[in-house]
């Protein structure tokens, strides 16, 4: 489900509160997201991230060389309004940040949020229990640093993606609930398991009659 409105980008404190990546998001105060996720009141978030910050770097790089592409042509051809495409330049990494900082994922124990957007808000929402398929996906960079893409297929027709986040089988792990158990475990309690055992040898004894 898609909802979008013109809203303004997170004021400063939401920014400051929720300015975490995966492995410290766990912190981010409900208040902050509260500002854009409409939850119920015993709707409880597991966990809250952003893309990483570093993926604003190749935008930076792009964005550098057309500036300096720009200046220099525009010095060669003694021509200073050819300068001005230096702007160009200089919009894409920035443009990039605020695309970054203003994304923010959220799962909670009842859905999966994803809101997106600069000058408008964009908030994605799929329920835990229409959750069919997950995927993770690292290019190289990601394999290298430590993050990753995390794709979420819904039934009934559907998806969200949580791009560029830091330690993503945590994060999908957390959406398939793994996290909540421990695999070294056994459900239940020793006296239950006891109960059973006694339960198991009555009727043993039963059938051997």
């Amino acid at each position: 489900m898609t909802g979008g409105d013109s809203s303004p980008a997170d004021s400063p404190s939401e920014r400051a509160a929720t300015d975490s990546t995966a492995g410290d998001a766990d912190a981010a105060p409900a208040a902050a997201i509260d500002d854009w996720l409409a939850r119920g009141d015993d709707e409880t978030v597991r966990w809250a991230g952003r893309p990483r910050i570093q993926t604003v770097i190749p935008a930076a790089v792009v964005g550098g060389a057309i500036a300096v592409a720009a200046v220099a042509v525009a010095v060669v051809n003694d021509a200073p309004a050819l300068a001005l495409a230096a702007l160009v330049g200089l919009l894409l990494p920035a443009w990039s940040y605020l695309r970054v900082t203003n994304t923010r994922f959220v799962v909670t124990d009842r859905a999966l949020y994803r809101k997106s957007g600069v000058l408008s808000r964009t908030v994605q929402r799929v329920s835990l229990d229409r959750v069919q398929n997950s995927a993770l996906s690292q290019g190289v960079a990601g394999s290298l640093f430590g993050y990753g893409t995390v794709s979420v297929e819904a039934a009934g027709g559907g998806a969200i993606r949580f791009e560029d986040v830091d330690d993503p089988g945590a994060v999908r792990d957390r959406i398939e609930g793994r996290d909540d158990r421990d695999g070294d475990e056994l459900p239940g309690t020793v006296e239950q398991w006891v109960a059973v055992r006694d339960e198991v040898r009555a009727l043993r004894a039963a059938l051997e009659r």
